[in-house]
């Protein structure tokens, strides 16, 4: 779905920006543009930013659970 209609930004472009290594929003911004205009997404951009980065962080940590 589109997150920043300024932008034309999706949540798909914000979790590929999180899964390339942005690892905070304004990393997301950097690389999306998104919010950077009228800001009325950030709320929801930064939902999705925050939900993106846990699930890399638990992924991040089973596989480190199975390194031998």
């Amino acid at each position: 779905m589109y997150v920043c209609i300024c932008k034309g930004v999706t949540d798909h472009q914000i979790r590929d920006a999180v899964e390339e290594g942005a690892r905070s929003f304004r990393e997301v911004q950097r690389e999306t543009g998104c919010s950077t205009q009228c800001g009325k997404c950030a709320c929801v951009a930064k939902q999705i930013t925050r939900e993106a980065i846990v699930g890399q962080m638990a992924a991040a940590v089973d596989d480190l659970a199975y390194a031998v």
